[in-house]
């Protein structure tokens, strides 16, 4: 498992890198436009006050948006987290299908390795790599903390991406379980991101439509926290998503002891390939049938 766990860490590398520095840049320049924000705290506030409350509500914002958490949440938090949850879902979905299907799964299994110690070693280098790019995330955050001002403790900024992992690794395990349910990592893929950008959009109009309440109690993002975990996780909150997520791994672990692994790159659910010269052969097996009943009949 060991050996199985360096190699697709190490795989993930560029990745880590790549959207880890991203978001890190990001967060950097983020911290960067608090002090200016504040001094025209008085035209934001005009500004926001035009567009209305279900404008920030739907953002995650409100009143205390110049508040450190609600800072965080309304320009970071409230929408990386659908960004983030993209990266998640195409590797947790492709973390051994992709390989299936790319016709490579069968020759590794053939090489003295468990099934067991194949999945959990390339489960926990994706995890390590949700936690490289987090980690990077807060990074850019701890940096900006002179630019924005604050008086806070660079480590506290670590609770929201705590609470941000618990979410990947919810959306990645649903995306790793329907890449085992569904004959199609591009399906899986689709339906997983769909799901997120759903939940996202139902938590974002239950703040501002009551009647979307008990639709948004099974709503993932309901439960990741962003900016407000500053103020102390709910880790009832928190446990659940991991909860749920340990669900999701453990049932893509059983059916993967159960799969009969696929070779030559098969996958997918396509349909038959139409071509003019298949129109014309079901036309002459059309005239064929027609003569034959013909010749029947007399």
């Amino acid at each position: 498992m060991i050996t199985e766990f360096t190699y697709s860490l190490r795989r993930y590398l560029w990745q880590i890198l790549g959207w880890g520095i991203t978001f890190s840049l990001v967060a950097l320049y983020l911290m960067s436009l608090y002090k200016p924000l504040v001094e025209q705290q008085a035209q934001m506030l005009s500004l926001l006050k035009a567009y209305g409350e279900n404008f920030m509500a739907f953002f995650g914002g409100g009143s205390d948006f110049l508040s450190p958490g609600g800072y965080l949440d309304f320009g970071f938090f409230s929408y990386m987290s659908v960004v983030a949850g993209i990266f998640a879902v195409i590797f947790g979905a492709g973390l051994l299908v992709g390989d299936e299907e790319k016709g490579t799964l069968d020759l590794i299994m053939a090489h003295p390795i468990s099934r067991t110690s194949l999945f959990w070693g390339r489960l926990l280098a994706y995890v390590v790599a949700l936690m490289g790019i987090l980690l990077l995330t807060w990074v850019g955050f701890a940096l900006g903390i002179p630019l924005a001002g604050w008086d806070i403790n660079p480590f506290v900024l670590l609770l929201p991406h705590l609470t941000m992992l618990a979410l990947l690794l919810l959306i990645g395990a649903l995306a790793l379980f329907l890449s085992f349910v569904i004959p199609s990592r591009t399906l899986a893929v689709s339906l997983s991101a769909g799901l997120l950008v759903a939940s996202y959009f139902v938590t974002s109009l239950a703040r501002i439509n009551n009647q979307l309440k008990t639709l948004n109690d099974f709503s993932p993002m309901k439960y990741f926290q962003g900016g407000s975990a500053l103020d102390g996780i709910n880790w009832q909150y928190f446990l659940g998503l991991l909860g749920f997520a340990a669900l999701f791994i453990l049932l893509a672990w059983l059916l993967f002891q159960r799969r009969d692994i696929r070779v030559g790159g098969e996958g997918g659910w396509t349909l038959p390939k139409f071509s003019w010269d298949m129109m014309w052969d079901w036309r002459k097996w059309g005239k064929k049938e027609t003569i034959a009943q013909k010749t029947k009949d007399d």
